[in-house]
């Protein structure tokens, strides 16, 4: 039994009302008209009579009536219960942690053995479930009562490269109480790593009915060093040398020198000495990174001497390939931007970029798949077989930048964008008739390092009207002077101006050369994704789904990820161990992924023992489990009735009431 609104019981201090009529107001006396009251001695007349409650019957009906009012309003209700349950019977859930950190020692073998004793003591009639867990819990079973069929469940769990998460965990053992209505009998096998413990220890409860036992296969913390990061460049220009830094970290160890090695391709590059804090972190800096062409498959390692050897390196890729090539369009009569565009590459990425600036009429023979990426400078038209080869080439996944300037408006279309092209006024250069950035969307990867456009001066900017664009900057008459649509699994970035200096003087400022190399690296996808992402990451293969080129996949173990159809439609994949995954993409484009274990994994505190005390009594009613767990049952609410019974009560309080006045008015 309880109330939703308690504080509404607060209309009870009405309850004085009727008393105030039946007690305080009952008595009156009516003046009689008397010749003198000189003989009469002046006291207090105290009677008891006037201090009774009279017509008790229209009193209790009143305040009762009234309690009842204050009572629906606190909306009283009572828990339906948990539902049916069998007697005597429970489920059995056996839990076993296969993240990364368990393949330490034997502690998963020893998971597994002991996880078999718990099967083999159940008793006629208990049903069983098996399940693993690391960053996600994987059912091994459905419910069973087959000896044979658990047993082989467990068996069958093998160790992962992900982390362990007990807030999923708990999540998932909240689904199956509520799904199966037994009380569960939880044995959980783990190394009960405190890095596994949710922000908020309401994520660990438990559902009402269910017992947790705990089975800790690490008896102490042990101590553990680890190469906790590794920053590396991801693309190397022609010269092929870079800077390779790494962080060692010590989790519950002493201080030590440890020794560090540079690893590419298998053959050592340096080595060098790093002297680690107790139970801290040391950064140290590889300057003799020299990559041959091509994929390379790199790690930084160290010579611990701790028992756990597994996150003593930690794998980067990276690449050397020739200048990447950059097609810029431009009619013959303007050769202005494309040596700003030019002069900014060269000042920004020195032989990264090989810029070629055909004119328009020179496009025979060219094909826009041979280049990274397409610029697309104020042209007034295209041949048409090289626009549509353009339209191809960018629906695959290719890129295109086009820059609209009074030749490309006077067509009035965007080659491959489409769209149409609105006049504007051009502002002269005198008395300061000019517009200035007035918003950027500073999170996109062309502005995020080059958002200081504050002086940037635009004399025209053209209005581009087009469908499912995406504004990344305005001028201060909203016009929007930068724009992106995605087509296809290509992108296409507009500029409402020129790169000439002459419709703007955006090449003459800071914030250029930035701004055309971060474009230039976005449009040719060298900052996509991260260099070394975590176990249990994301790759995005396309950016639409069934369009684009196709992509094969093959995973640390040289086996292919995707079938047929999902190297032509997937959209992406998980990355679901450590190693190198290789992505071979139709256009002859491959991408190396170097993927490492969590290095949360590498922190073997233990969790404390009272917070274990906590976690195994939220499945006994505690407070935590009734404000972690959803209701099993919905409450049934009572006002409804509660309100009934105010109304009959009113009805009631009106006959009597109206009884008792008639017998007065008959008395009189």
């Amino acid at each position: 039994m309880g109330l939703s609104a308690p504080w509404f019981l607060a209309g009870l201090a009405a309850v004085g009302l009727p008393i105030w009529f039946h007690l305080l107001k009952r008595h009156k006396s009516t003046p009689l008209p008397f010749s003198s009251l000189m003989f009469f001695e002046r006291r207090t007349q105290s009677s008891i009579l006037h201090r009774r409650l009279q017509y008790i019957l229209l009193f209790s009906l009143r305040v009762l009536l009234l309690v009842l009012l204050a009572l629906a309003f606190a909306g009283p209700f009572i828990s339906g219960g948990p539902g049916p349950v069998a007697g005597g019977r429970r489920l059995v859930v056996v839990a076993i942690d296969n993240s990364f950190s368990m393949r330490q020692g034997n502690w998963l073998n020893q998971a597994r053995q002991e996880a078999l004793q718990v099967l083999s003591r159940l008793s006629a009639g208990d049903q069983a479930q098996v399940l693993s867990f690391a960053r996600e819990v994987r059912l091994m079973t459905e419910v069973s009562a087959d000896q044979g069929t658990l047993r082989a469940a467990v068996a069958a769990v093998q160790p992962s490269d992900s982390n362990s998460s007990y807030g999923d965990l708990a999540r998932a053992l909240r689904s199956i109480s509520q799904a199966s209505r037994l009380p569960l009998e939880v044995h959980l096998f783990s190394d009960l790593q405190q890095s596994s413990m949710p922000s908020g220890f309401s994520e660990l409860a438990l559902a009402s009915g269910t017992s947790l036992k705990v089975h800790a296969v690490a008896g102490a913390r042990i101590p553990n060093w680890a190469v906790e990061s590794v920053t590396a460049p991801r693309q190397l220009d022609d010269k092929g040398r870079g800077r390779v830094q790494a962080t060692v970290a010590g989790f519950g160890t002493e201080a030590a020198s440890l020794r560090a090695s540079l690893v590419l391709n298998g053959r050592v590059l340096d080595a060098r000495t790093v002297d680690v804090p107790a139970n801290g972190r040391a950064t140290l800096e590889f300057s003799s990174l020299d990559a041959p062409h091509g994929l390379n498959r790199g790690e930084v390692r160290i010579e611990s001497r701790d028992a756990f050897a597994l996150d003593d390196r930690f794998l980067f890729s990276v690449e050397r390939s020739d200048p990447i090539r950059v097609l810029f369009v431009h009619e013959a009569r303007d050769t202005r931007a494309a040596t700003y565009f030019r002069a900014a590459l060269e000042a920004a990425s020195p032989g990264a970029f090989a810029l070629e600036s055909p004119t328009t009429l020179a496009l025979s023979g060219v094909s826009p798949r041979k280049y990274a990426f397409v610029v697309l400078s104020n042209v007034t038209s295209l041949p048409a077989p090289f626009e549509e080869e353009l339209k191809q080439y960018t629906r695959g996944g290719g890129s295109l930048l086009v820059a609209i300037g009074p030749s490309a408006a006077a067509r009035g279309r965007i080659p491959v964008l489409g769209g149409s092209v609105a006049e504007s006024r051009y502002a002269s250069r005198q008395g300061e008739r000019f517009q200035t950035v007035d918003w950027l969307d500073t999170a996109h990867p062309s502005i995020r390092r080059a958002n200081r456009w504050e002086g940037v001066k635009f004399y025209q900017v053209f209005r581009v009207e087009a469908e499912n664009v995406r504004v990344l900057a305005r001028v201060s008459d909203q016009t929007p002077v930068l724009l992106e649509r995605q087509e296809g699994s290509g992108r296409i970035l507009v500029f409402a101006s020129t790169f000439d200096n002459i419709l703007n003087d955006f090449p003459l400022h800071p914030a250029f050369v930035p701004f055309v190399e971060q474009t230039a690296r976005y449009l040719s996808g060298l900052d996509e994704g991260t260099g070394s992402p975590t176990v249990g990451a994301y790759y995005d293969l396309r950016r639409a789904s069934g369009e684009g080129s196709a992509a094969d996949v093959l995973d640390p173990g040289g086996r292919r990820l995707l079938d047929l159809t999902g190297t032509s439609k997937a959209l992406g994949f998980t990355l679901a161990q450590e190693g190198y995954y290789e992505v071979r993409r139709s256009n002859g484009r491959r991408e190396l992924i170097a993927v490492n274990a969590d290095r949360r994994e590498s922190d073997f505190a233990l969790i404390p023992k009272e917070t274990l005390s906590l976690w195994e009594g939220t499945g006994e009613g505690g407070p935590v489990a009734q404000a972690g767990v959803g209701a099993e049952s919905k409450p049934r609410y009572l006002w409804w009735y509660v309100l009934l019974a105010a109304l009959l009560m009113a009805v009631a309080e009106s006959v009597v009431a109206g009884n008792y006045l008639s017998v007065k008015k008959e008395a009189a």
